[in-house]
C-alpha cells in the first residue's frame, strides 16, 4: 500500500464537493485531510487509477492533482499530534 497526495481547485463558484470528497473516503484506506483541498490517502490505486476514478466527480475546468508521496522527506508545522503521528506512520 502506497501513500497519494491529492490536491484539487474546483474552480465553479458555489461547487458541491460531497460527490468528491465521498469518492476520496471510498478509495482511501486512511486519510488525512488537515489541508482545504488536500488529502493524503493510503490505497493500492496508482496514480493514474485514483485520477481516472476522480475526474468524473469534478468540472472539466477543475484542476487535480496526485502524486505519489510514499517515502519522500518533508517538514510540517501547526497540525495536531495526531495529524503530525500520521504523516510519520505513512509518509
Amino acid at each position: 500500500m502506497k501513500t497519494l497526495f491529492i490536491g484539487y481547485d474546483l474552480n465553479r463558484p458555489g461547487q458541491d464537493y460531497a460527490s468528491l470528497i465521498k469518492e476520496i473516503k471510498e478509495v482511501a484506506n486512511g486519510c488525512w485531510h488537515n489541508l482545504d483541498s488536500t488529502w493524503l490517502i493510503r490505497t493500492e490505486k496508482t496514480c493514474t487509477q485514483l485520477r481516472d476514478t476522480l475526474r468524473p466527480h469534478m468540472d472539466k475546468g477543475d484542476e487535480l492533482l496526485v502524486m505519489d508521496i510514499s517515502g519522500v522527506n518533508w517538514a510540517a508545522s501547526g497540525f495536531s499530534p495526531s495529524g503530525n503521528e500520521w504523516l510519520h506512520k505513512y509518509v
